[in-house]
């Protein structure tokens, strides 16, 4: 059975999408994420008279595949053959401009007795040789008739090595001590080969290791490589100047139009007075970039410290189109078609309120996508959902955010069916870009029905909830914890028919095992539990189920739990657990070997004695700008009769 990762967590198939962020209307763009459907942009065209293509092959002698690379990085030549020059005095010439920058090339690479020719038509140019007309006319007979073979010929002799690596401070010309620099931010010494790449990015590290440590203007006004050719050797001198220690200082907010700037420095938690750091400068950005009305965010530092030693910042800010439509058309195999649409103000009043209506129809089929047994569509088949939301930040100024959200709602899933209307709001205050707490009122009445029978409620209660985020990326965490904790309260005495206490909470925990993160360890735990009700009273949509896309892999959506003539009616209380070694196998390909455990039970709390179902699968990871694109297979480890024998989702991001 086929699954995506979704809210409802079955596999869909969006047949199409439409989304406009404002007027004008927009043109519809395809993309191609893999490269499969795009012929080779390096090709020569054909010969013709309007053109000379020209083929292009490597000689080196020593070096392999690595050395071809960078000749091809460097070489204009290869980056502009499918586009040839009209005759063969331009092929010249752009063969003649490629010998210095090849020779920079090999340079940069640690081969600094590199010499390299470039034959065309069977003709050699060489640097510093002088210019004949012989290129020029062989390559003039190949016009209209064939590619011009040009050759790349290079000779890289040795690779040079560092033989000294000397790091002193700019401003007294003393060394610095471990402490203060530790061999593990230069990682450069006697003995490695001497590329300039290598020792730029020694640099790179050097300053943003000071800055680090509330320097601003950490720099390496000093370079000094010297090459000995007949050693093959280079010892190389890097002057740092770390630069004066500074505090933040007075921080401008600049580019609001529409949006209150008080609203956007309600999300800067760092004062001024507050130690300096590229860290701070990135938590500071990434709390901004928050505010849905803005579409991008930028700090710019000062040139100088002010008169207090502290460094001004400029927050740099630019507004998004106000409304946003968007409508999508969707199919599921366990639960049918379905239709979305919204529609959304992301600045309504000028305080960057965000008013978000959406509706949703759905129809649910019978036994993985085919019709009901009539034949013909049932109007008890049929669900629908109407959301309506608010979002009123920075209430005065200040860091507390007013939610509201209105929810009518027919739900009709292959467990149960549901009619309700919910009404919630509430208060969050954020503490920090990372932790913030919310608590409010809720109310809802609504009819359930299941195996169990029908029940009909009202629920009155103050939910109270906490969240802590410091993880680096949202759809690719490799570091960091992520902590989500809520319960609420329904007691009778607000008017609640069910007396009950609904408590839920998820941990996930990131931890890289080396500096790029192509090695992460992933974990998540997920409790829930319902106290105060027995099972039969509670509401069907609220018990707890397992199983699925985002809980336990490879067996069915909501099928884990207590079940009763054969259909799942879920549990009073909730266990999920999930281990994921992440592995970058390349820069863009990664797989992910899982296991996943979890059920839900019919008691308030865990209770051990019932079977917990464990899973085990792996994963694909294709990663692009926007986050990785995940494609999972999960098989159940301790199967019973009906539980699928695999499970395929695909999403995008991580899977927690």
């Amino acid at each position: 059975m086929l699954r995506l990762s979704t809210k409802r967590q079955v596999a869909s198939i969006l047949l199409a999408g439409v989304l406009f962020g404002g007027l004008p209307w927009a043109p519809a763009l395809a993309f191609d994420l893999f490269g499969w459907f795009r012929g080779s942009a390096d090709a020569p065209p054909p010969p013709d008279m309007e053109a000379l293509p020209y083929s292009l092959d490597y000689g080196i002698n020593g070096g392999g595949s690595d050395l071809e690379q960078v000749l091809k990085d460097a070489s204009t030549l290869q980056s502009l053959q499918a586009d040839p020059p009209p005759d063969a005095a331009a092929l010249v010439s752009r063969a003649e401009a490629d010998l210095p920058r090849l020779i920079d090339a090999l340079w940069g690479a640690g081969y600094y007795n590199a010499r390299v020719s470039i034959n065309v038509a069977g003709v050699p140019l060489a640097l510093q040789a002088p210019r004949t007309d012989a290129a020029v006319r062989a390559a003039s007979t190949y016009q209209a008739r064939a590619l011009v073979p040009v050759q790349i010929v290079a000779d890289p002799g040795p690779q040079f090595v560092l033989r000294n690596v000397s790091i002193r401070d700019a401003r007294t010309g003393g060394t610095f001590t471990p402490a203060e620099l530790p061999p593990r931010i230069v990682k450069i010494q006697p003995g490695d080969p001497a590329r300039s790449a290598d020792i730029l990015a020694a640099e790179a590290r050097i300053v943003d290791h000071f800055r680090a440590q509330s320097r601003p203007f950490a720099k390496v006004p000093d370079r000094e490589p010297v090459v000995y050719h007949p050693s093959q050797v280079m010892d190389v001198t890097l002057g740092v100047d770390p630069g004066p220690r500074a505090g933040i200082g007075v921080i401008r907010v600049q580019g609001t139009e529409n949006v209150d700037p008080a609203v956007v420095r309600s999300f800067i938690y760092t004062e001024p007075g507050d130690p300096y750091s590229p860290a701070t400068l990135a938590s500071m950005r990434r709390s901004i970039a928050q505010i849905e009305a803005l579409s991008s965010v930028r700090i710019r530092e000062g040139e100088t410290l002010d008169a207090y030693g502290n460094l001004p910042l400029f927050v740099e800010v630019t507004e998004r189109q106000p409304r946003i439509i968007g409508a999508s058309i969707q199919y599921s195999t366990t639960d049918g078609p379905a239709l979305r649409a919204y529609w959304a103000h992301r600045n309504l009043f000028g305080g960057a309120e965000r008013l978000r209506l959406e509706g949703n129809l759905f129809y649910l089929t019978e036994d993985g996508g085919r019709p009901n047994r009539e034949g013909d569509p049932r109007w008890e088949d049929f669900g629908g959902r109407f959301r309506a939301s608010f979002l009123k930040p920075a209430l005065g100024g200040s860091r507390n955010d007013l939610l509201a959200e209105a929810l009518v709602e027919r739900d009709r899933t292959e467990g149960y069916t549901s009619r309700l209307v919910n009404g919630t709001a509430g208060i969050r205050h954020r503490f920090s870009e990372t932790f913030s707490i919310q608590g409010g009122v809720e109310y809802e009445r609504g009819q359930t029905t299941d195996v169990l029978g029908q029940i009909d409620y009202q629920l009155v209660g103050l939910p109270v909830s906490l969240s802590y985020d410091s993880t680096d990326n949202a759809l690719n965490p490799t570091e960091g914890v992520r902590l989500l904790a809520s319960v609420t309260p329904y007691p009778e005495f607000l008017g609640s028919s069910v007396p009950m206490t609904v408590a839920r909470g998820t941990a996930s925990a990131y931890y890289s095992l080396d500096d790029e993160a192509r090695y992460v360890l992933a974990g998540r735990l997920g409790l829930g539990s319902i106290v105060g009700a027995d099972l039969e009273e509670i509401p069907a949509n609220r018990r707890f189920f397992a199983g699925g896309g985002g809980s336990v892999r490879g067996f069915g959506y909501r099928t884990l739990g207590p079940t009763f003539l054969g259909e799942p009616i879920g549990g009073r209380s909730l266990l999920e657990a999930s281990v994921e070694a992440r592995i970058k196998v390349t820069d863009t390909i990664g797989i992910v070997p899982f296991v996943d455990a979890g059920t839900a039970f019919a008691s308030s709390y865990p209770d051990f004695d019932e079977r917990v179902r464990f899973s085990a699968g792996l994963g694909l990871r294709y990663y692009t700008g926007i986050g990785p694109i995940r494609l999972d297979v999960a098989v159940p480890l301790n199967r019973q009769r009906g539980d699928d024998t695999f499970g395929i989702y695909v999403g995008i991001g991580q899977a927690f």
